[in-house]
């Protein structure tokens, strides 16, 4: 069995400007520039990413964007808000040819996901995702299971990053 990779991606910092809904907030200058150092750092760590699940969010969008990453993409709008456990099954229907697959959200969804998928809650990426999960960090969580049996305490999380 392939080692399937999840990573779990923050959108980068939003700006607030007057009379845009939350839905539409574009990233600002910061934003762009963390979502950049985060595709770097996933070309160096990731080289490879299969798949992008991501936010119908414009910060989101924008986010993918500034990553400069190029992978087949699907903008789901129920990432925008859903919970642990709608994100893991929205993962589950990943096709298996996916071996990298990379969702760009929002908090709370992506840091209590990338909680409940941990079985290494112990761990030092574990400590400090519980401790901030800020804009443009990333989660990394590997399993050895087809998507369709992803399930809360079954991935390792084996690195969080937070690109400065």
């Amino acid at each position: 069995m392939t080692s399937r990779v999840l990573i779990l991606m923050r959108h980068g910092k939003s700006a607030y400007p007057t009379g845009i809904g939350d839905h539409e907030r574009p990233l600002a200058p910061r934003g762009q520039r963390e979502a950049a150092l985060a595709g770097d750092w996933l070309r160096e760590n990731q080289p490879v990413v299969d798949a992008v699940l991501c936010s119908t969010s414009t910060r989101t969008r924008q986010t993918l964007e500034a990553t400069g990453l190029i992978a087949p993409t699907t903008y789901e709008e129920l990432i925008y808000g859903a919970s642990p456990h709608e994100l893991i099954d929205l993962v589950r229907s990943v096709d298996d040819a996916v071996d990298t697959l990379l969702m760009i959200g929002h908090s709370p969804g992506m840091p209590w996901t990338t909680w409940e998928l941990a079985a290494n809650r112990s761990s030092p990426a574990a400590d400090a995702v519980s401790k901030k999960f800020p804009t443009s960090a990333m989660a990394v969580l590997e399993f050895d299971q087809p998507w369709s049996e992803l399930d809360t305490g079954l991935a390792e999380l084996t690195m969080f990053h937070i690109p400065r």
